[in-house]
C-alpha cells in the first residue's frame, strides 16, 4: 500500500489505519458491546498483513482494554506499525468517564499507556478532547514536555476547533489533528481542514463510515438487535428519521461501488480521502473479515464527478 507524508512529523503512513475503538469492547459509556479478544488480535494481524502501517487507539477505549489488545497483537513482532494513542479522558473505580488536562493527570495517563502498550515511547500522543477548555494550555505544554523527554515522538490533538489549535500552536507546534469526518459529519470542511492544510498539520479523520452506518452491512434489524452497551443504539443517526435517510444514502454508495467492485464502506472512505487536506482515515475493525471488506479503500479513488454525485444526495 502506498504511504503519504504525515504533516510535519516525518512519518509516512498508509491512507487508512487500523482504528481500535471498537475492540475495547463494552461495559463502559462509549463501548461497542462485547468483543472477542482473539478476533481483535486477528483483525489487527490481518490489517498489518494487508499493508496498513499504523494503529490508532486511546487509553479510554474499553478503559485501557484496547491498548492492552494492541500490545498483545504486536507482541514479538520485529516489524512494528506506528502506534498512536490519546489522553485526557479518565475514569474512576465506578467506570465513570471524565476529562482532565492537568499536567499531573496527563503524566499518570502517559505512564499507564506506556505500560499497557509495553513500549518505551509512543509514536503519536494526542489530546483526545479539548476539555476542560481552560486547561488546554496546561495540557498542551505537558505534551510538549513529554516529547522533550523522549517518552512520545510526536504530539497532536483531536476534536479541536481553529481557535483551540491556535492557542496550542502558541505553545508548541501542533503536528497532527484527528477530527470526525464523514458524509454525515462535514462541519470541519469550512474552517478546520483549510487551517490544517495551510499549517501543514497532518490530518487523520475518524469515523469515515459513520461508526459502521455507511458500511453497507447496517440494517434496521441490526440496529434493533444491538446490545444496550453499544453506544450506537442510542445515537441520533441510528434512529428514525435519520436512519432511513442514511440507509438511502448507502444505496447510492453501493451503486457507485458496484461500478468498481467496491463496497459502500470503501466508497465512503474514499470520499473522505478525496479531500486534499486529509492525510489518512481511521478505519475500525472487529474481525479479519471486516478488515478485508474495507482494505480496498486504501487504493480506491473516486472521480470528481462521482464525488459530485454523492454530494448531490
Amino acid at each position: 500500500m502506498e504511504t503519504r507524508p504525515f504533516g510535519k512529523t516525518g512519518m509516512e503512513i498508509t491512507p487508512i489505519g487500523f482504528g481500535a475503538w471498537a475492540i475495547g469492547g463494552g461495559n463502559w459509556e462509549f463501548g461497542w458491546g462485547s468483543q472477542d479478544d482473539q478476533q481483535s488480535i486477528a483483525a489487527i494481524h490481518r490489517a498489518l498483513d494487508l499493508g496498513i502501517n499504523w494503529i490508532d487507539t486511546a487509553a479510554v477505549y474499553g478503559l485501557g482494554h484496547s491498548e492492552e489488545m494492541v500490545a498483545r497483537a504486536l507482541d514479538g513482532m520485529s516489524q512494528r506499525p506506528y502506534v498512536f494513542t490519546k489522553c485526557s479522558m479518565i475514569w474512576n473505580d465506578q467506570r465513570e468517564v471524565g476529562h482532565s488536562l492537568k499536567r499531573d493527570s496527563l503524566r499518570r495517563e502517559l505512564e499507564a499507556s506506556l505500560r499497557r502498550l509495553r513500549v518505551d515511547a509512543i509514536d503519536l500522543y494526542q489530546i483526545h478532547w479539548p476539555s476542560p477548555d481552560p486547561e488546554i494550555e496546561e495540557g498542551w505544554a505537558a505534551l510538549a514536555e513529554f516529547k522533550r523527554e523522549g517518552k512520545v515522538r510526536h504530539i497532536g490533538v483531536s476534536n479541536f476547533n481553529v481557535e483551540q489549535l491556535q492557542r496550542a500552536a502558541a505553545i508548541a507546534p501542533v503536528e497532527t489533528l484527528q477530527p470526525p469526518y464523514s458524509l454525515l459529519e462535514r462541519d470541519v470542511e469550512a474552517e478546520i481542514l483549510p487551517y490544517a492544510r495551510e499549517h501543514n498539520i497532518g490530518v487523520i479523520v475518524y469515523s469515515p463510515m459513520a461508526s459502521g452506518l455507511l458500511t453497507g452491512a447496517m440494517t434496521r434489524e441490526r440496529v434493533a438487535a444491538m446490545p444496550q452497551d453499544d453506544w450506537r443504539k442510542h445515537g441520533a443517526e441510528f434512529q428514525e428519521p435519520r436512519l432511513s435517510q442514511n440507509l438511502e444514502l448507502v444505496e447510492r454508495l453501493r451503486a457507485i461501488g458496484e461500478r468498481h467492485g467496491r463496497s459502500p464502506g470503501e466508497v465512503a472512505i474514499a470520499w473522505a480521502l478525496h479531500n486534499t487536506a486529509v492525510t489518512a482515515a481511521i478505519v475500525g475493525s472487529r474481525s479479519p473479515e471486516q478488515t478485508e471488506g474495507v482494505i480496498g479503500a486504501g487504493a480506491f479513488r473516486l472521480t470528481d464527478d462521482e464525488v459530485s454525485e454523492i454530494d448531490a444526495v
